[in-house]
């Protein structure tokens, strides 16, 4: 497990919704969300944003996909919601996660949102290969979002919630 300490205190990890297959010659970093990718980003943002969940600051991979989840977040939650969008999210390794992660240390809660495997390694690194598996059995799906918080008892991260649409 990784050895990030608060702050931030709590930290949510946002998954891009479904993205649309590439066209021809369509570059993976510009794939839009799908249809349904669009309604399911609409929708866990709207649950996040009914459960309290509103990160102090969002950081958000720049592929289109992501950015399209991102904005998601911004209408729920409104106009004034610290959204950061860094190229170093896209074809990162879980460390990376982690190192943006543990630098953000002038906020409460961060939201990371990102890709596929490198967001399921990030919760593992975090939560532990055991927690992991119990929670998401079916790894971790378009649109999950999950929520963590630094449990100071224990000195561990704990999965608190996980929100789908």
């Amino acid at each position: 497990m990784a050895a990030i300490t608060p702050p931030p205190s709590r930290i949510y990890l946002l998954r891009h919704a479904e993205a649309a297959w590439a066209t021809p010659g369509q570059r993976d970093f510009d794939r839009p969300l799908n249809d349904k990718g669009y309604a399911d980003a609409e929708i866990v943002a709207d649950k996040a944003a009914d459960k309290g969940y509103r990160p102090d600051l969002v950081v958000s991979s720049t592929a289109v996909r992501c950015r399209d989840t991102a904005e998601a977040l911004r209408r729920a939650m409104g106009a004034t919601l610290d959204v950061r969008f860094v190229d170093e999210l896209y074809n990162a390794s879980a460390d990376s996660y982690l190192e943006i992660i543990d630098a953000q240390e002038a906020v409460n809660s961060v939201m990371l949102v990102g890709h596929n495997p490198t967001m399921e390694q990030t919760l593992e690194a975090l939560i532990g290969h055991d927690a992991l598996c119990r929670a998401l059995p079916g790894g971790f799906p378009t649109a999950g979002l999950a929520v963590l918080d630094y449990d100071r008892i224990t000195a561990r991260w704990r999965l608190v919630d996980f929100v789908i649409d």
